[in-house]
């Protein structure tokens, strides 16, 4: 990143970007979105080539739910860093501007990529959701359980799979199976979104 932002900002300046980005990045952390957003618009506009910068800003954006412009910048990451670490996040943007192709060709993208377990799972979780956006329940389904099963030891994103495809049980009308995977999650993780409340509704 260093050598992306000496050429982008030059030698002088790079110490003091470097910075102001660190601070973004601590301002994220703590959930003051608009606070880096500030800092970071600032830095794009200053270091547009620098992929971390642009990353660091789409992502504040979609926590923003400024669903646009977070995706005008993870694509800019996308092709800056020809990497697909963002495409989960930026699928999600898609589906929520309705933007079907997209969502379609970044699952598309990552399913070929397969850089890790957890960031296919979370690229399937969206896919699924866009598929029942569409009133496509029984594929997004499908698309969940392909190669599933609930793990000794579940790691949060195992923890957003189960979620996720206990609500496409319960939205079409299978209600013995979302019952029986809520139960799981309450049990591996009480507190995990609104998983107790779930349950009770399903009683």
């Amino acid at each position: 990143m260093r050598e992306q932002l000496s050429k982008a900002v030059g030698g002088a300046r790079r110490e003091r970007v470097e910075k102001r980005l660190a601070e973004a990045a601590e301002h994220f952390e703590a959930d003051r979105f608009g606070d880096a957003a500030r800092i970071l618009k600032k830095l794009t506009d200053e270091a547009p080539t620098v992929a971390a910068v642009r990353e660091l800003y789409g992502i504040t954006l979609y926590r923003q739910e400024k669903w646009k412009a977070a995706a005008r910048e993870l694509e800019a990451f996308r092709l800056l860093a020809d990497s697909t670490e963002q495409n989960p996040v930026l699928a999600d943007c898609y589906r929520a501007l309705r933007q079907w192709p997209q969502v379609d060709e970044l699952w598309l993208e990552l399913r070929q990529v397969s850089p890790t377990a957890e960031l296919v799972g979370e690229g399937r979780i969206v896919m699924a959701g866009s598929l029942a956006d569409r009133g496509q329940i029984v594929e997004a389904t499908k698309l969940l359980e392909q190669g599933w099963s609930f793990p000794k030891k579940p790691k949060p994103h195992h923890l957003r799979r189960a979620y996720a495809l206990a609500d496409l049980y319960e939205r079409g009308g299978e209600i013995p199976k979302a019952r029986a995977l809520f139960e799981k999650l309450r049990i591996a993780d009480p507190d995990f979104a609104d998983v107790r409340e779930r349950l009770r509704a399903l009683d």
